[in-house]
């Protein structure tokens, strides 16, 4: 595993310790929003991440190449279908309760930002930034950056992108709309929403090559590869190294957790 890079990681969200996220993941429930600080909401689709992966999402799966690191895992359905197909797999999440649901499913899932180290940097074949994620920490060619850096050389970055055109960042805060006060959890944290055309031509400028992009449903994708060389000699992350302790029970910030 190649040493962890000296990073400037973006502070976690304010909402990975709201007790109105953590609610909704066990419960399966929202409603739930991100709220700008000029009123607008969006919509956080609670009961689909809390699902099984759905037919779209399998379509995505079935492009994934080798070792997969799923970004902002959330409750963990498409880490536990992988998983489920014996596949290599780690979700990371800044929120406790999302890891317990995604080890609840039986996925491997550590708590933790990608902007911190992780396991097999540089050994990824495929990165997922599913569900909004390629808006974490509210700077996309800063995440850009990141993800190269966890991939292996040529690896393949998945990232579901805003279903119109937009190129936004943005401080939000999360709200459970359903609480009598339409109560806001923690304070104001980076966000950003993107759209393909403006992910390509992010991506294009950070030397990514686009591997395709496509719409299914109403949810629009683009696959994108590092532009460096895939190199015979690097190892793919294995579930030794990926997962170092087979029974921890409590997640934390710097602890790997699988199904005991």
């Amino acid at each position: 595993m190649k040493g962890a890079a000296r990073l400037s990681p973006a502070p976690a969200p304010a909402w990975s310790a709201s007790d109105p996220y953590a609610a909704a993941l066990r419960s399966g429930r929202g409603p739930l929003f991100l709220r700008r600080t000029d009123g607008w909401l969006l919509p956080l689709e609670v009961e689909r991440w809390c699902a099984r992966a759905d037919p779209v999402d399998l379509e995505v799966l079935d492009r994934c190449e080798g070792a997969v690191l799923d970004v902002g895992c959330g409750p963990g359905r498409l880490v536990a279908e992988l998983a489920a197909r014996g596949r290599t797999v780690l979700g990371i999440d800044v929120s406790e309760a999302a890891v317990a649901r995604t080890v609840g499913l039986g996925g491997p899932s550590l708590r933790r930002s990608v902007f911190e180290p992780l396991p097999g940097e540089g050994r990824w074949d495929t990165v997922l930034l599913m569900d909004g994620n390629v808006g974490i920490g509210g700077d996309p060619r800063a995440l850009l950056r990141r993800v190269a850096a966890l991939l292996a050389p040529g690896g393949l970055l998945i990232a579901e992108t805003a279903p119109v055109d937009v190129d936004e960042r943005a401080h939000v805060q999360l709200v459970d709309l359903d609480d009598a006060h339409a109560r806001a959890a923690g304070s104001p944290f980076p966000w950003a929403r993107i759209g393909t055309r403006a992910l390509l031509r992010r991506a294009g400028a950070a030397g990514w090559r686009t591997a395709g992009q496509w719409t299914s449903g109403e949810r629009r994708f683009v696959a994108l590869r590092t532009s460096r060389p895939a190199s015979s000699s690097a190892e793919p992350p294995n579930s030794t190294a990926v997962i170092s302790s087979q029974r921890v029970r409590k997640p934390s910030a710097d602890s790997p957790v699988t199904p005991a």
